[in-house]
Parts: structure tokens; sequence; C-alpha cells
């Protein structure tokens, strides 16, 4: 491990940013994957032959995976090391992507998109700990988090253009095997620059908590995806998902160290707090996803164009995280959020008005669109990164990294309902007009984000 010199005021010489550059680029892989693989699915659809509910699982496959993973991750990693779960999950992402790679057929793809999202969870939560471990230095930890947030920034906002490029020249396979050479060079580097490090007295790991809360989700999932026309299969479904719920939560009541504490986030503030990271995965990740078809069924376009036009709603990713800091306490966190969920709700509502064909000609719904998807962007990249410092800010001390790891988890259980959600609604004729409901559901969300922002978080900072 490098460690930095105790007269440095910042790991100025770029050898001692090399624990950040590999621990970030193993955290780029998992994030490349989500937007790059969303440009190449309409491809997967097409060759591997499934359709509407099948296309969903494509990414809820992996987000259902990656939430039970992130559970049980943080115990194994403080008891086993975190160099080795960071390892590990490196591994089981190369083992699934080369399956991806080479997947046969629907269940296959869907099997391998959930290896990835196992091994994503230890890949993250491991890496998250050693860059912490690495810096030792406030100054020095606050850079190097920096750095891993540019990078991850970087993934999101290029992966649709990268996706569709690869895509198109190379087949939708390559998006998956490109991961090899990258995988190969972390499990390299990774342990020549970063050092071991573990806490065998860290919290112990909840097996029932992990089971009881992945099979609620996936069966909300199954019973919106598969439910159809018959709301009674539905409604039965996300009542017994509610009833698992249910008995999670009075479970993590009964354990002395909870993976979740209910106690934290009945509390209004943190209500609003989650209510924003759901409404921000459905009014923006899970629009992500069905962009793709929409595109194509509204102007024809697939591969590069589709990937090119999607930057209109990724580019801000990549290039506005530092003025929302700064509007965050500039402004504080209502007057932040609540502006961020109206650009959001703005963005969706003018994707409705895009899809409904009520637009003269096929020039204006272009406009239409691109300016809905650059709202939701901007929307998205004020309040996405703000969560997290939010949640922080807000819980005692004692509970950072429960809560943190919780909010993780909400982003990832809202990313994969909104998914859902949006694709149960979407009609099974390949129109535009098709998505003018979808994204409805997702202007709701973001009315429901804005709604909480404006009325249960506080005026400031504490």
């Amino acid at each position: 491990m490098i460690t930095p010199e105790p007269d440095m005021q910042s790991p100025r010489r770029w050898h001692d940013l090399l624990p950040a550059m590999v621990l970030g680029m193993a955290a780029f892989l998992t994030q490349f994957d989500v937007t790059a693989v969303v440009v190449a699915m309409p491809a997967m659809a097409a060759e591997l032959g499934f359709g509407g509910a099948a296309y969903a699982w494509v990414m809820d496959a992996y987000s259902l995976a990656f939430t039970g993973g992130l559970l049980a991750a943080g115990a194994l990693a403080d008891k086993y090391g975190r160099r080795r779960a960071l390892l590990g999950g490196n591994v089981v992402f190369l083992v699934g992507s080369i399956i991806c790679g080479f997947a046969a057929g629907g269940p296959m793809l869907w099997g391998a998109r959930a290896v990835q999202g196992l091994g994503a969870a230890f890949v993250i939560t491991g890496g998250i700990a050693l860059l912490a471990n690495a810096y030792a230095r406030p100054d020095e930890r606050a850079r190097a988090f920096a750095f891993m947030g540019v990078l991850s920034g970087t993934a999101m906002a290029l992966g649709p253009a990268l996706g569709g490029l690869v895509s198109a020249w190379f087949g939708w396979r390559w998006i998956f095997l490109a991961n090899i050479p990258l995988c190969l060079l972390t499990l390299l580097a990774v342990p020549r620059l970063v050092a071991e490090s573990r806490d065998p007295a860290g919290r112990p790991l909840d097996w029932s908590g992990v089971v009881l809360l992945t099979f609620a989700l996936g069966l909300a999932i199954e019973s919106l995806l598969r439910g159809g026309a018959m709301p009674a299969r539905i409604a039965a479904g996300l009542g017994l998902s509610a009833c698992l719920l249910a008995i999670f939560v009075m479970q993590q009541r009964r354990r002395p160290v909870p993976i979740f504490d209910p106690a934290v986030f009945i509390r209004p503030v943190m209500v609003g707090i989650s209510s924003l990271l759901i409404a921000v995965s459905v009014g923006y990740w899970a629009v992500l996803v069905y962009l793709p078809p929409f595109l194509n069924a509204a102007f024809g376009w697939s591969g590069p164009s589709v990937g090119f036009a999607m930057l209109f709603a990724t580019l801000p990713m990549l290039l506005l995280p530092p003025y929302g800091a700064r509007l965050a306490t500039r402004w504080g966190w209502r007057r932040l959020f609540a502006t961020a969920m109206l650009a959001l709700l703005a963005g969706d509502l003018i994707l409705v008005l895009a899809a409904s064909g009520w637009l003269p000609n096929a020039q204006v719904v272009l406009a239409a669109a691109a300016t809905g998807m650059l709202l939701a962007g901007i929307g998205a990249v004020l309040a996405h990164p703000q969560l997290s410092s939010a949640v922080v800010a807000l819980v005692p001390p004692d509970q950072t990294g429960m809560a943190s790891a919780v909010t993780v988890v909400m982003r990832q259980a809202g990313f994969a309902l909104g998914i859902a959600m949006l694709g149960a609604i979407l009609s099974d004729e390949a129109t535009a007009a098709g998505y003018a409901w979808p994204w409805l559901v997702a202007a709701i969300g973001s009315a429901v984000g804005l709604v909480a922002a404006s009325m249960l978080l506080p005026d400031h900072q504490p």
C-alpha cells in the first residue's frame, strides 16, 4: 500500500492517487454496465426473442441481486477482509460478464445479470471501505472520494454513447466481453496498491433479513411484470410482498444490531429523504431504461444514434455535480431538492408530450424529447449526489454507516420497482404513443418527490 507522507497537504504526486484510480476503475465497471447495457437492450431482445417483461428483467435481475448482495457484503467484508471482498466480487462480476457475452437465451442472460449484480455489490462495498482506509487524512479522503465520484459520473454519462458504438460495431455481446481485460487488471493491481483491512467486531450477518427483503422486492417486481391485464394477480402479489416487508421490519426491530433500523427512518425528515431516493429512481433512472426503445419507435434510431441522443439525459451527470454541492450550501436542502424535483417533473411531463402524438411534426417531437431528457438529467444530478450527504448529516453519528447503506439499497430497490412499474403499463405495440403512460407514471413519482422535498425537509443544513 502507498501511504502519503505526513507533511503532505494533499495527494499531489500521481502515484498517491493510484489506490483511488484502481478502486475507482472497479467501481467504473459496475456503473458503466448499467447505462451501456440500456442502449443495447433492444438488440438483445431482438436476437434472443423476448418481450416486455423479459426486457425489464435484463436490468431488474442485476438490481435485485445487487440489492440483496449489498445487505450481506458489508458484514462479510468486515469479517473476512474488504480487499478480499472486492477481489472476490470482481471475479464474480467477471464470470457473470463472460456468461452474459455468450448467453444463448433470455433465462441464461437474466441469470448472468444476477451474477453480475451480486459481484458488483461486493466490489462497491469493498471499494468504498478500502478507499476510506487508504486515505487517513480528511482532505485526502475527500479528494479520493471526489475522484471516485468523477469516475462513476463518467461511466454513467458515457455509457450510452460507448455502449451504442460497441453494440453497432461489434455486437451487444462485446459490451460484456469488454469487461474482461479491466476485471483482470483490477485483480492484478489491487493487491499491489491497496492494503487489506477488516473489522472482525463489525455488525453480524443477518441472512434472514437478506432473504426476506430480497424476496419481498423480487415478488413485487415479478407481480408487476407478469400480472398483465389481471389486477387481482397484481394485487395478490403486491400484498404478499408487503407482508414479507412487514415481517422484515418486525424482524429488524428485534435485532440488537439491525441492518435497517425502522426507528431512524420513521422521522419526517427521513421519510422525505427516502421519498426522494425512490422518486429519482422512478422519475429518472427507470426512464433511462425505456428511452432507447422510445427513440427507436419515435425516430427509427438505434445503436450509436440512440447512444449519442441519450447524452442529453446523461451528460449532466458528468458536468453538473460540483454545482449541486454549491447550491446545497447556498440554498439549503429544501430549496435545492424542490428545484431538482421540479426540473425532473418538467422533464418527464415534456416526454409525455413528446410521446402523446399531439405535436405537429417530427422536428417538434425531437425538440421536445431532447428538452425533456435534458431537464430530467439536470434534476437528477442536482438531487442524486446530495442525497447521501443529507442522510449522513441528518442521522445520529453512530448510525451513519447503516443509514448510508440503506440509502444505496433504497436507490436500487426504487430503480428495480420503477423499471417494473413502467414496464407493466407499457403497451405491446411498438409505437411512440405507447410510452406516454410510462412517462406519466414517472412524472407522478417526481411529483411525489417534489411534495416530499417541499414539506418534509429543513430549510438549511444543520
